[in-house]
């Protein structure tokens, strides 16, 4: 046993005096590495903890995340110290680049402790998404190698490990009342009941990889003993743990939930509500401030759209001109394939144009297909992300074709399909920048890209013009609906209707759209908030740079960022007009 005194104080003494007589003591690190030690060390640990990453190798990508409670319990003890130890770093004190990694780390780090705060891990799904999905979504990925097929086959044995963790903490959330909306949640069980359900083995979605060709460098009696693992671990662990969820989701948790539809109406609802909007807008705006920014922009847009009519000589007001749009067999796809050979038509225009609007171009490209039928139902109308673009080929009565070109621009190029890829290629910015995506610049600048359609002249009809006015419509009339449904009072028939009535959107996308604004709240201001940040940094860009504005310039300026808190965007806009229009790149004039 050591003992504390005297002798432990001149010993430390003694040992402080040799040191200073040996040389100089080294000098404290100096702000820019306390940061990037303190950043770089707590994302390598983020990532091991949140489970898989779309860039990482396929045997890491399969594996399950631990989410049980002492887990979640570490996680909101390291993202408070880290936010202590962040707000303790002098910002004036960082160099310029590191000071907007500083406003991007910090927007990440106060909104995953948010998140921890209210325990959103009780609550891992809303009215398109689930936990159950995202890990479905494993079935449709390509292996490679054995190695690959193995840590697939290890994921489905995992599963009822992860499913078993999931349900538990759903049940917290059921218990303090912090769950979706009821009406939200009709139906979510029948993609589980597909897979609880399949006859044999082979029948099951999570049994796709194994029959398709194998690589042939694995041999053939390694190929047949992956696939008899395969179809035991589904047996074994897959159909039992969809039976569990199944029959929690049927007996507890769909009949359980809250029946109110408002944020506010949620444990500590409003500052819940609150943190969703700064967390999804990365502004300090009100709802109320937002709710009026958005019955303005619906005015703009409307007005916008009653030109459009006068152009193709409509007689009638704008509901029957909506009721015309939602009715008329001309405007619809009679096939599947239909849409998606417009939508691969769409994406192919935009390659035709693509070098006069951005200098810097993905290295990446994307595949366009359709939505998986067990989610096509209640899933929006498209969705594009890296190496992707879905199309919702269900229901095609609610799928004009006079809205696919600013849906194609939205979710393909230039949009998330585009803009995500550029990041993740961009090795000059640090690893919590290039993997992050946030919702208000990325959503903003799809929106954004919407809108450039018009610029680059792929609007060939004013019906198409009108369509994407219809989109814009849409976005700002999130604004409206989203904080009405959350802190107004607002009924779910009364979101439909302001849906309806201003916007061309099919009764059943609005359908699916209100209960997503409902069961996921806050998201849906991120888009147009995004978006007026775009647009009202390249007007200013326009005005001071008068005949040195270059488009391309522009582009590859705000898209170098990665994703980011909109006020990063008016501060690398200020940098492109003090540098007199040029942008990141010599090579692009």
């Amino acid at each position: 046993m050591r003992r504390h005194g005297l002798f432990d104080t001149a010993v430390v003494c003694a040992v402080a005096a040799v040191t200073l007589s040996a040389g100089p003591v080294l000098a404290a690190p100096s702000a820019d590495q306390r940061f990037t030690t303190l950043a770089d060390g707590e994302y390598a640990w983020r990532k091991a903890q949140m489970g898989p990453s779309e860039d990482g190798p396929k045997s890491e990508r399969f594996k399950l995340p631990d989410v049980g409670a002492k887990v979640q319990a570490e996680r909101l003890a390291r993202w408070t110290q880290v936010s202590k130890e962040l707000a303790a770093i002098p910002v004036a004190k960082l160099s310029k680049v590191n000071q907007v990694n500083y406003a991007v780390y910090k927007g990440q780090i106060d909104a995953l402790l948010a998140e921890q705060r209210y325990r959103e891990y009780e609550k891992p799904l809303n009215a398109d998404s689930s936990f159950w999905g995202d890990v479905a979504e494993s079935a449709r990925d390509s292996l490679l190698t054995e190695a690959d097929y193995r840590a697939y086959i290890a994921m489905l044995r995992d599963m009822p490990r992860y499913y078993d963790q999931q349900i538990v903490n759903m049940r917290a959330g059921l218990k303090r009342g912090f769950t979706p909306p009821r009406i939200t949640l009709q139906g979510r069980d029948a993609g589980v009941g597909l897979v609880a359900d399949a006859a044999t083995p082979q029948d099951s979605p999570f049994y796709a990889p194994f029959k398709k060709t194998m690589p042939a460098v694995i041999p053939a009696e390694t190929q047949a003993a992956l696939r008899r693992e395969a179809a035991e671990a589904i047996t074994a662990a897959v159909v039992p743990a969809h039976a569990r969820l199944r029959t929690f989701l049927r007996d507890e948790y769909i009949p359980g939930a809250r029946t109110a539809l408002a944020a506010y109406d949620m444990p500590d609802g409003q500052a819940y509500y609150r943190s969703k909007v700064a967390e999804f807008t990365t502004t300090d705006l009100t709802p109320e401030q937002i709710h009026q920014i958005g019955l303005t922009e619906v005015a703009k847009i409307r007005a916008r759209m009653l030109e459009v009519m006068k152009e193709v000589k409509f007689e009638g007001d704008l509901p029957a001109f909506l009721t015309y749009l939602r009715t008329d067999p001309r405007f619809y796809a009679k096939t599947p394939q239909d849409l998606l050979d417009r939508a691969a038509w769409n994406a192919k225009r935009f390659d035709g144009v693509a070098s006069q609007w951005f200098g810097r171009l993905p290295r990446s490209r994307f595949a366009i297909k359709p939505v998986p039928d067990e989610i096509a139902p209640f899933y929006t109308g498209g969705r594009g992300g890296p190496g992707i673009y879905l199309v919702n080929t269900y229901n095609l009565p609610s799928r004009p074709l006079y809205s696919q070109m600013a849906l194609t621009l939205h979710e393909s190029a230039p949009g998330h399909a585009f803009q995500m890829p550029l990041a993740a290629e961009n090795k000059d910015l640090p690893a919590y920048r290039r993997d992050t995506y946030l919702s208000a610049y990325g959503e903003g600048w799809a929106l954004y890209c919407e809108a450039l359609g018009e610029d680059m002249g792929l609007y060939d009809t004013p019906y198409d013009r009108f369509g994407m006015l219809s989109y814009q419509m849409w976005r700002a009339a999130r604004l409206v609906v989203d904080t009405g449904l959350h802190t107004k009072g607002w009924t779910r028939e009364q979101a439909q209707k302001y849906l309806h009535d201003n916007t061309a959107m099919a009764d059943h996308e609005i359908q699916t759209e209100v209960d997503r604004y409902i069961a996921w709240p806050g998201q849906a201001l991120s888009y147009y908030m995004g978006m007026l940040a775009f647009v009202n940094a390249r007007h200013r860009a326009e005005q001071a740079l008068a005949p040195k504005f270059n488009i391309r310039a522009f582009h590859d300026a705000v898209l170098e960022l990665g994703s980011v808190p909109l006020p990063v965007i008016d501060a690398r806009v200020d940098q492109l007009i003090a540098d007199g229009g040029k942008g990141p790149y010599p090579d692009v004039e």
